[in-house]
């Protein structure tokens, strides 16, 4: 059913929203990417959660580039 998760708007909006959580609580969001990536580096590739932990970090990653990109218009509307 990962298929389904990956076209079902709601999933990947719970997905961003983790990180953008993460992010508005002056979280780290790449070391949080850097925690999911080693998590699935060390993964065994039978573990059911693999699979899910993989599209997290592909909707993390995509969000993650939308918050720098954020970050980097605000920045140049501060003064």
């Amino acid at each position: 059913m990962l298929w389904l998760k990956r076209w079902n708007f709601i999933e990947r909006a719970k997905l961003e929203r983790e990180l953008w959580d993460a992010f508005e609580a002056r979280e780290d969001p790449d070391a949080k990417l850097a925690e999911l990536k080693a998590w699935i580096d060390a993964a065994d590739p039978a573990d059911p959660a693999l699979g899910d932990q993989r599209f997290r970090l592909e909707v993390w990653t995509t969000t993650l580039a939308r918050i720098r990109k954020i970050e980097a218009m605000m920045a140049g509307k501060q003064r």
